[in-house]
């Protein structure tokens, strides 16, 4: 899964990763170095109008809540979308469909338990590493976001999920799952909002390339969402980190 990566990206380092236009609802944010659920991120989207598509950053809340739900609380639970179920999920597949995203970061955290991959219930202490591309890019992780009203007079809340795939064999021994990538070329067609084939999206995401990430170990001060600041992403000593 993919449940704690970092932001600094800005208005215009957007600019010039995606060469997109602010829309409305974009706030220029703080750098987020513990980018947790239900906080706010940038997103890269392409939006139809009159006068063509155009390529937007914005604003929304992390946590896809599906445009039917009661209540906005079921988003806590929809911030990763398997890329294997994605389509068929009631709560993903209208996304699917037409929203599609990118979610820009700097890198993303993964806990690894030791000796073997990080298990759900496992008692192990687990050591945070922070995996980032080795050319120190913008990683831009598969999205798909959501309009969400509380009632009819409610404001809109954006939200988003960072889709999900089966770990490539040098981060494997990390976690067995981490963020879909979308490759430069592929990102016009990924961002389309007009509906493709099933397969034809699922065949533009691909996970890293082995080799193409960097991982390293960090402090588990990253664990507390209050911590935030650049030392988190900072490498430490694997043994000082597993003893900490």
């Amino acid at each position: 899964m993919c449940g704690r990566y970092a932001t600094t990206q800005t208005s215009a380092s957007l600019n010039d990763a995606f060469g997109v236009e602010l829309a409305n609802s974009f706030v220029e944010l703080e750098p987020d170095y513990n980018m947790a659920p239900t906080k706010e991120a940038p997103l890269v989207i392409t939006r139809s109008t009159d006068d063509g598509e155009h390529r937007e950053a914005l604003t929304a809340t992390w946590g896809l809540v599906p445009s039917w739900a009661k209540d906005r609380k079921i988003g806590n639970r929809m911030i990763n979308a398997r890329s294997e179920t994605v389509a068929e999920k009631p709560a993903f597949k209208k996304a699917f469909a037409r929203r599609r995203a990118i979610v820009p970061a700097d890198g993303y955290y993964e806990w690894y338990a030791g000796g073997e991959p990080a298990l759900k219930g496992s008692k192990q202490p687990k050591q945070p590493f922070f995996i980032t591309p080795k050319d120190r890019s913008v990683l831009a992780m598969a999205g798909l976001y959501e309009f969400w009203k509380e009632s009819d007079d409610a404001d809109w809340l954006i939200t988003f999920t960072i889709l999900t795939t089966s770990a490539t064999d040098d981060l494997g021994h990390l976690h067995d799952r981490m963020p879909l990538l979308v490759q430069p070329d592929d990102l016009d067609a990924w961002l389309d909002p007009a509906p493709h084939p099933t397969d034809e999206l699922l065949g533009l995401l691909v996970p890293a390339a082995p080799g193409l990430l960097d991982a390293w170990p960090v402090s588990k001060a990253v664990n507390n969402v209050r911590n935030n600041g650049p030392e988190l992403v900072q490498p430490i000593p694997l043994e000082d980190g597993a003893s900490e």
